[in-house]
């Protein structure tokens, strides 16, 4: 068939035989429907090296009194706010310092402290530090705090206050005991104490020597001091406290409630 060009022709393209048949399958397939945009979700900050100090820091200060040291040591925690405002707000461990009068253990206080702001800004779980901490001991032997908690160093009580500070912000969960285990814990203690009081009065009715009674007292009000749990109380292992006693024949602590009858 002879087609007359009547224009001035300005350029040409050779069409194929499939250059033809692709704008029929085009109109022959059925539209797409677009998918409607998803909303944009929040942008999640994480901890990590390259994350900058702001110029303000929220935290909390702890007193650590010792006998092993002359002067108290105060531990000082400051948290990062990850996602403030948002659904995911988080407070993060960012920086420590320790201070106190006493320059003797300066060196050993100081690597501490930047060794574990290097470990709180690198990010993931830190809470692996605590129990690194705590399991430090004193080759010269540790000590008990107020309350008959012991101590085995005074490493062990830094990581015991970063312990607390954990908990405080969410991110060490420790789990609380039932309001019945609380009620048997107590029942047991009236019980020990119970106990004991009749054991102390029965002996002083016999009589006792003058001298070895007030020594028996200067013992009693010296453990008062360290132990708010009864005379005589031993470690327990679980909890670190002095408040293992033996009732009923089975070692049963007052603070936890563990048992060694189960």
């Amino acid at each position: 068939m002879a087609i007359k060009i009547e224009k001035k022709i300005t350029g040409y393209n050779v069409v194929k035989p499939e250059d033809k048949a692709a704008p029929a399958a085009a109109s022959a397939s059925p539209q797409v429907v677009a998918k409607p945009a998803e909303p944009k979700q929040a942008e999640v900050i994480q901890m990590h090296e390259s994350l900058e100090r702001p110029e303000t820091l929220v935290g909390s200060t702890f007193k650590i009194k010792s006998p092993l040291f002359e002067h108290a040591l105060y531990v000082t925690i400051n948290d990062i706010v990850l996602n403030a405002g948002t659904r995911h707000e988080q407070r993060r461990p960012f920086e420590i310092f320790i201070n106190s009068k006493n320059m003797d253990h300066f060196q050993w206080i100081v690597a501490l402290t930047r060794i574990l702001s290097a470990v709180f800004r690198k990010g993931g779980d830190v809470t692996f530090i605590v129990e690194e901490l705590k399991a430090v001991f004193d080759p010269r032997g540790g000590y008990f705090k107020s309350g008959g908690v012991y101590m085995p160093s005074i490493v062990a009580e830094i990581g015991a206050v970063l312990e607390q500070h954990m908990k405080n912000i969410g991110l060490i969960h420790d789990p609380e005991m039932s309001d019945s285990q609380r009620a048997l814990i107590a029942e047991k203690r009236a019980a020990y104490e119970a106990a004991s009081a009749k054991k102390n009065s029965d002996t002083s009715s016999v009589g006792a020597h003058p001298v070895r009674e007030a020594s028996a007292t200067t013992e009693s009000e010296t453990e008062s001091e360290t132990s708010s749990f009864p005379p005589g109380a031993t470690l327990c292992h679980k909890c670190n406290t002095q408040a293992l006693v033996l009732m009923d024949g089975c070692q049963t602590c007052l603070n936890c409630g563990y048992s060694k009858c189960g």
